[in-house]
């Protein structure tokens, strides 16, 4: 099966994970939520009802998928896990029940890229952390496939700052809930025709502008990294939504 024919059989399986996605989200809003942790979701009436859509969030821990995943009810959110956590016994069942999709990090994967690409297309609401990686201590400067995607799907980006979840790992170990935030930011597209080619630069250009508005969006300005100072924020390539 060729990578075009397997991207299109992923997303026309999208309707058939709803009913397990409901049961899992309740069980995160109800265990993860309020047991585990203490989440406290602000904003999201900032994410459209329905709609090609990226949430952009910073990654700060491992539990950062899952608190968004059950933090938006208005729809089902798609993310992108990492090809490791397949090998992993406790993720790898959940992953395949929700119906993520995964990349491999270590090299340009184009499949993760159409799925991608071919989601937001389709109507769906995915996640992307702009990094790649976990940064604990505030954000760094993102790789360019966010701004690629969205451009080549004309996704409105909503961003998604998450705040507390890096803590998650040392409270549990002593039994203690974490309490975590979830601010949903003013949505933006990029100033750009939908489908079209973007040179390099502008795509740099369009990831910096749209973490300055993930850094705007966090209530933590420790977190905020290398865009902690917001008067060098720009907005030539966005129009908000």
């Amino acid at each position: 099966m060729s990578i075009s024919q397997s991207v299109q059989e992923y997303v026309a399986r999208q309707p058939s994970y709803a009913w397990k996605r409901r049961i899992i989200r309740l069980a995160i809003r109800t265990i993860g939520f309020h047991i585990l942790a203490n989440v406290k979701v602000y904003g999201e009436e900032n994410i459209p009802a329905d709609g090609p859509t990226i949430l952009m969030m910073n990654h700060i821990s491992l539990i950062d998928p899952v608190v968004v995943m059950g933090a938006v009810t208005r729809r089902f959110v798609v993310p992108m896990s990492k090809i490791e956590n397949m090998s992993n016994p406790l993720l790898a069942p959940f992953i395949g029940w929700w119906g993520a999709y995964t990349v491999n990090r270590d090299e340009v994967d184009r499949k993760a890229l159409l799925n991608s690409i071919a989601l937001i297309q389709s109507g769906q609401l995915i996640l992307l952390a702009p990094e790649g990686t976990r940064q604990r201590d505030g954000l760094v400067q993102p790789k360019d496939g966010l701004a690629y995607v969205a451009t080549k799907a004309n996704a409105v980006i909503v961003p998604t700052a998450l705040s507390g979840a890096q803590h998650f790992s040392s409270r549990i170990k002593r039994l203690r809930r974490t309490p975590v935030t979830v601010t949903f930011g003013r949505a933006f597209r990029f100033q750009a025709e939908a489908g079209a080619r973007v040179p390099r630069e502008a795509l740099s250009a369009m990831s910096e502008e749209a973490m300055y508005q993930l850094a705007a969006t966090l209530p933590d300005p420790a977190l905020r990294g290398v865009y902690a100072d917001l008067s060098k924020a720009t907005t030539d390539h966005l129009m908000f939504v």
